[in-house]
């Protein structure tokens, strides 16, 4: 129980420290993903993924998304939240990648945010 303490003491600290900011997992989860640029791939499954490629990433993304698809239509709540989570990992991978931080997406987000879906969409330029 006191450790329990311990650790939440030691992270509203850390939120004060950051201007009282709560940080996101997904915001933690990439730093440690950036993190493992240029670190051995036979140590690190992340550093493995960089070694092969921004084209890799993206497909293994592919992959992941139609797993959490598959499961979504199976309906089974607990493979979809597992696949779920794989795909956040390897969207994340991809935006470490190609220099995406995920404040950009978070502030896209926040501007699409009351927005209705067909007006947003609308919005958009033709390609």
């Amino acid at each position: 129980m006191a450790k329990k303490k311990k650790a939440k003491r030691k992270a509203l600290k850390k939120r004060q420290e950051n201007g009282g900011a709560a940080e996101h997992v997904l915001d933690r989860l990439y730093v440690v993903i950036d993190s493992r640029k240029g670190a051995d791939p036979d140590t690190s499954y992340t550093a493995r993924l960089f070694s092969r490629g921004r084209q890799q990433i993206a497909k293994k993304l592919g992959e992941e998304a139609v797993e959490a698809l598959i499961e979504g239509i199976r309906g089974d709540r607990s493979k979809l939240v597992g696949e779920s989570a794989d795909m956040l990992y390897h969207l994340l991978t991809l935006w470490a990648a190609t220099g995406v931080k995920p404040q950009a997406v978070w502030s896209e987000l926040a501007r699409r945010e009351g927005i209705s879906g067909i007006a947003e969409k609308a919005s958009r330029k033709p390609a």
